[in-house]
């Protein structure tokens, strides 16, 4: 540490000093850049993920599915069976009505009006089906 005390010219007023002591500024600088360091969380470059526990259970059985078939003209077969529109909500009852559903797969022909899709998709729904879907999509694609 230096320090300017007086100056070498033996006058009667002591010339203003200019010089900054720094050595403190730099002291509160440096115990405040550690606190910094100390206090930001250390980042890891990981994605923390919840994952489930490992399951040593036999997978379940497969499902049954029952395929709906809607032709052309709207005729309507369960697994290949032609059936009237009220014998349909019947069948999507029973499926309803089972502790496991079984899932319903409904396949339109390409040139079958929407309403007869719409009416078996509205009976599923309304009767309580939750495993439904729609196959077959893939004639649709140009």
């Amino acid at each position: 540490m230096g320090m300017n005390v007086g100056s070498s010219s033996g006058g009667d007023e002591p010339e203003v000093m200019l010089d900054v002591n720094t050595t403190p500024l730099i002291d509160v600088m440096l115990v405040l850049l550690v606190m910094l360091i100390i206090t930001i969380p250390i980042q890891l470059h990981s994605v923390n993920l919840d994952m489930p526990p490992p399951n040593n259970q036999t997978p379940p059985k497969e499902p049954v599915v029952h395929e709906v078939f809607i032709d052309f003209d709207g005729t309507i077969s369960w697994d290949g069976v032609a059936l009237a529109p009220h014998a349909v909500e019947a069948k999507l009852a029973e499926v309803a009505a089972e502790p496991d559903q079984s899932e319903v797969h409904i396949k339109p022909n390409k040139l079958v009006e929407y309403g007869n899709v719409a009416y078996v998709m509205a009976a599923a729904q309304r009767l309580g089906v939750k495993k439904m879907g729609m196959v077959g999509n893939e004639q649709f694609v140009k």
